[in-house]
């Protein structure tokens, strides 16, 4: 399910806007769509707690231009565009409010990194195993990690990705197989066993 916010923006998009259009996507669209959304979002943001707040944002867009949208057909890759620049956008409102309390910590003379920060993936990957694939895809490129979520924490089939992406069905086909050739040498460079196992 949709977070609560954006669960509100999306009854007052049902409610508020009269315009034919606007009937082309149905209320419950976003709440559909919300599970693969917040993977991608994790994906480039490696922050659960961050991706949550791009959801929203993502379903603020929805609710303000979603009854722009004719073809309903193309929700999926329509809102996977919105997610990737609302994380891009996220992302560099997160730089400069690092460097503001870097100098701030360089002015007081203090370290930023005192407090040990919690893991903001110990939610998802809480077993040693699943600690070094957690480590394994924040060293991956965004695109693939995001790929594999999709692939493998929605269970999606290759053409369910590239309905959603907007790719075609060879491209999903090389990314997932370069993601997961780079996933594996990743792995077994930081546990040389793992080549012996699956040898």
């Amino acid at each position: 399910m949709p977070p609560p916010a954006a669960a509100t923006i999306l009854s007052a998009m049902a409610t508020s806007d009269p315009q034919p259009a606007a009937a082309l996507i149905p209320a419950d669209a976003f709440a559909q769509h919300a599970p693969w959304l917040r993977g991608v979002l994790l994906a480039r943001l490696r922050d659960p707690h961050a991706a949550e707040e791009a959801l929203q944002e993502v379903a603020t867009a929805l609710a303000r231009d979603g009854a722009r949208l004719r073809d309903p057909a193309k929700l999926g890759p329509w809102l996977y565009r919105v997610a990737v620049v609302t994380a891009l956008q996220h992302r560099r409102r997160e730089g400069r409010r690092r460097k503001r309390v870097g100098r701030y910590w360089q002015r007081e003379g203090f370290s930023e990194h005192d407090d040990q920060q919690p893991d903001p993936l110990d939610w998802l990957l809480e077993q040693e195993q699943r600690t070094l694939v957690r480590t394994a895809l924040d060293r991956l490129p965004t695109r693939d990690a995001e790929i594999l979520l999709l692939k493998y924490s929605q269970d999606w089939s290759y053409q369910q990705i590239a309905d959603h992406l907007g790719l075609r069905l060879p491209a999903v086909e090389g990314r997932l197989h370069r993601a997961r050739k780079r996933l594996r040498g990743v792995l077994v460079a930081a546990d040389p066993s793992l080549a012996v196992s699956h040898s």
